[in-house]
């Protein structure tokens, strides 16, 4: 077998590990460190990789393969400026081939280039109306990366994006079984204490969440607290 057909092995065997995290609704977290490991052994001129995600102005670095990427997520953070945070708020993916002569965020290149980093490509998963998250890719030398090396990457950084559409449409189905739940043990509570069938401990919870201007859940959190 060729070194070629080697990669393309190794490639397919990747992307089945990663798609499996993502069906079995594995913790997020292990399949993103599947994702940021994949991409530092699958990528010619790839040295790290994290995933960054971005809620209300907060950075978050998951999985970062070394913690020194965390100091470049935060850098951006500070300045409001970088690959990933460009690739987040405006485009699908950003190429950096020379952050040493990178006019396009003076601050936050120097820094990179002081750890040592002088390529990236940053690849954006999901824009959100309060964040949104990127997969980074960081190269010790200076790369002009092909086709190739861009196309395994997109890959990587669309599997990334379905495992945390998946994870956020579990733990939303999660709190609504829970909330369910809830609603269900409040309805219990309202029928013994006033003799009520299911239909009217309802109907008594639902006036109660909207004369006060509550979440139906909030409102029968406190009857069944009120036990």
């Amino acid at each position: 077998m060729t070194s070629r057909e080697d990669h393309d092995a190794f490639l397919r065997a990747a992307m089945h590990d990663i798609a499996g995290h993502v069906n079995r609704h594995d913790d997020i977290g292990e399949t993103l460190a599947a994702v940021t490991a994949s991409a530092v052994d699958l990528i010619d001129g790839i040295d790290y990789a994290d995933v960054l995600l971005i809620t209300d102005g907060e950075f978050r670095s998951v999985k970062p393969t070394t913690p020194m990427v965390i100091e470049l997520d935060q850098l951006q953070q500070d300045t409001g400026e970088g690959p990933c945070l460009e690739a987040v708020v405006t485009d699908s993916i950003i190429r950096c081939p020379d952050l040493s002569s990178d006019e396009r965020w003076p601050t936050f290149a120097a820094g990179a280039v002081q750890r040592g980093v002088y390529s990236m490509l940053s690849y954006q998963l999901y824009t959100t109306d309060n964040g949104g998250g990127a997969l980074n890719l960081f190269g010790r030398e200076r790369q002009t990366f092909d086709t190739a090396a861009e196309t395994v990457g997109a890959m990587l950084a669309t599997q990334a994006a379905l495992a945390i559409i998946a994870s956020d449409r579990h733990t939303q189905f999660e709190s609504a079984l829970a909330s369910r739940d809830l609603i269900g043990q409040a309805k219990g509570v309202l029928m013994e204490r006033f003799s009520i069938n299911a239909v009217g401990a309802f109907d008594m919870l639902r006036t109660l969440s909207q004369s006060g201007n509550e979440k139906l859940w909030h409102v029968a959190q406190r009857v069944v607290d009120s036990r």
